[in-house]
């Protein structure tokens, strides 16, 4: 997606809270963001200050951008977070430096530690995440601390440790960070009640964390515990005050589904916010054509089948029309007019006229381009160009031991063959197989007969063959000082890896992109034109070798017989005089004589 695609769709864009996501062209999320501003941040990552760097990367192969709009930074947070999770988009974790994603691990073991890592051991223990920020990851790290005192330290605690007293309380316990379990003074039971909420709070089921909360302190205050339960209130108040009035992680709200129905014209909108365990983890639109009037059967079947697509088992279903019937039974359908209900329902139809803006604006200022113009800019994309790939050039090599070694250079304009340019190659100056030496040969030659011409270059010259054979590639553009005015990759055949010069790591692109195809194409005509002057050439040098093997006759001689007459043949059944004009008097008599000899014989 370049600068002028997205200035397209800017002006349709919200100045609000919400998050965004980059989809490829294959319609996978490949990166998922929030913003306080959609608009503003969105346009940050096609200024012209943000060319480089791994954004610039993600920005090159995403193909379009959603989003969708919520009331506060809070929520696009928690949304966002959601998002990652069930998406698991590529660049958000390649986006983060170098390093690996930030998870909460609940390791397996006797009395569980809660702690930060980036690294997901397959060893039976519960992780959560991935986060994008380590400082959300520490802000529920510190809740959990203060909610659930629990040991940090990496003892052994089995039972049979703790019973024959191998450990001692540490200055943790003293502090109040832990309860003690080293020492006996909590039993398993207790601490891992401790557990199962915290695992609560990380799947945002609310509710029973703040149930236990309130058990604990109503405990405490029938032992008269009372500094207890005091402090049981305040853990509650903490916790409460952590949960917030979220439109994204509700106190209020369960499972849910949120429908919004607009038409306009021949076509109808549905969007679709799913709610589950009060946190919201996908919105989707839906649009159509309206084939009859009647709204209320379009959206009520609208409805049917995105929550079978979604599979979404919510009994309860919002809507902002009140002519919907669901076939399901036990099934609430209800309009909601205040709350945090009321807000997901105006949330919805916020995202559906957003929708429409964007919607409008592309199809008014979308350019329309043919099939070959669009497979160049992928290419372009894919391979960071400055310039359209209008004019490529692919060279490829061939030889059997070493023998009748040729090569061939294959040239495609506008995505399509240009066979009147394709250009065969004899090695001249190279004795055995050595691909590396030809491929000098042949390039020094095309390029520097292509500079004495003036003739223009290409956009893009491809090597058929991995980092050897692009090292030479460069050495020899380099020294005809043409190095930094076209593009030039290698392309290795096992893996379809693309290599560019100066860089170790190959570039992958995706199997199905157009891009790709183009090159496999012009790397496989390559292969197949020089395989067919390969077995041409052995095929003249045999027949060559039968008319040198005349006493007197050269292979200059054979060789200019069999390009006018075409065969051996046809050598043999010439007259004298027409033999003499191909090559001479000398020559002629004696092909002649040598295919006439017999003849001569009888008639003497």
């Amino acid at each position: 997606m370049n600068k002028e695609d997205f200035k397209v769709i800017s002006a349709s864009i919200p100045k609000e809270p919400g998050v965004y996501r980059f989809l490829d062209a294959d319609e996978k999320i490949i990166y998922v963001g929030k913003a306080k501003s959609l608009k503003n941040r969105l346009s940050s990552y096609f200024n012209s200050s943000n060319k480089a760097g791994k954004s610039r990367i993600m920005v090159d192969h995403a193909a379009r951008v959603e989003y969708t709009v919520v009331e506060t930074e809070h929520d696009a947070l928690l949304l966002e977070a959601t998002f990652i999770k069930k998406f698991q988009p590529r660049y958000n974790i390649m986006l983060k430096d170098g390093k690996s994603y930030a998870y909460i691990c609940i390791k397996k073991e006797p009395f569980p530690r809660v702690f930060f890592t980036r690294q997901v051991i397959k060893d039976g223990s519960t992780y959560f995440g991935p986060f994008t920020s380590k400082f959300r990851v520490q802000q529920i790290l510190d809740l959990i601390k203060n909610l659930f005192p629990l040991r940090t330290c990496n003892l052994n605690l089995t039972k049979e440790n703790i019973r024959k007293g191998k450990f001692k309380v540490c200055l943790e316990y003293h502090l109040k960070n832990c309860m003690g379990p080293c020492e006996g003074l909590e039993t398993e039971e207790e601490y891992n009640m401790k557990i199962d909420q915290i695992k609560n709070i990380m799947r945002g089921n609310f509710a029973p964390v703040k149930n236990y909360l309130k058990e604990e302190m109503e405990r405490h205050a029938e032992l008269l515990e009372f500094e207890r339960a005091a402090e049981m209130k305040s853990k509650l108040s903490l916790f409460e005050d952590y949960q917030s009035k979220s439109m994204v992680a509700s106190t209020t709200i369960r499972d849910v589904d949120i429908f919004a129905y607009y038409a306009e014209g021949d076509e109808f909108y549905i969007n679709y916010i799913k709610v589950v365990n009060g946190n919201m983890i996908n919105t989707f639109v839906q649009e159509g054509e309206r084939h009859f009037d009647d709204d209320g059967f379009i959206f009520s079947y609208g409805i049917q089948q995105l929550r079978e697509r979604f599979n979404s088992i919510a009994t309860e279903v919002l809507v902002n029309r009140e002519d919907v019937v669901l076939d399901e039974k036990n099934i609430k359908v209800q309009i909601p007019t205040l709350g945090d209900k009321r807000k997901l329902l105006e949330m919805a139809e916020k995202n559906i006229h957003f929708y429409l803006l964007q919607k409008r604006k592309e199809s008014v200022s979308a350019p329309r381009i043919t099939p070959a113009q669009r497979i160049m800019e992928t290419l372009q994309k894919d391979l960071h160009m400055d310039r359209l790939p209008v004019h490529i050039e692919c060279f490829d090599n061939s030889n059997i031991q070493g023998t009748n070694p040729v090569s061939s250079c294959v040239v495609f304009k506008n995505a399509q063959p240009a066979k009147n340019e394709y250009r065969k190659f004899n090695i001249k100056t190279v004795e055995g197989p050595n691909d590396f030496a030809s491929m000098e040969e042949v390039l020094t030659r095309r390029y520097t007969r292509l500079l004495e011409e003036k003739s223009p270059l290409p956009d893009l010259i491809i090597i058929d063959g991995g980092k050897g054979q692009l090292g030479i590639a460069t050495d020899v553009l380099n020294k005809l000082g043409i190095l930094g005015r076209v593009t030039l990759i290698g392309i290795a055949k096992r893996l379809e890896e693309i290599f560019f010069p100066g860089d170790s790591i190959p570039l992958y692109i995706n199997k199905k992109s157009e891009s790709l195809k183009l090159i496999q194409k012009l790397r496989n005509e390559a292969h197949r034109f020089a395989i067919t002057f390969h077995r041409h050439k052995r095929s003249m040098n045999f027949t060559v070798s039968e008319l040198t093997g005349i006493r007197g006759i050269g292979k200059t001689s054979s060789e200019k017989l069999l390009k006018h007459f075409k065969s051996v043949k046809r050598v043999s059944e010439a007259g004298l005089d027409e033999l003499n004009s191909v090559v001479g008097k000398a020559p002629a008599r004696i092909v002649y004589e040598y295919y006439n000899q017999d003849k001569n014989k009888e008639e003497n």
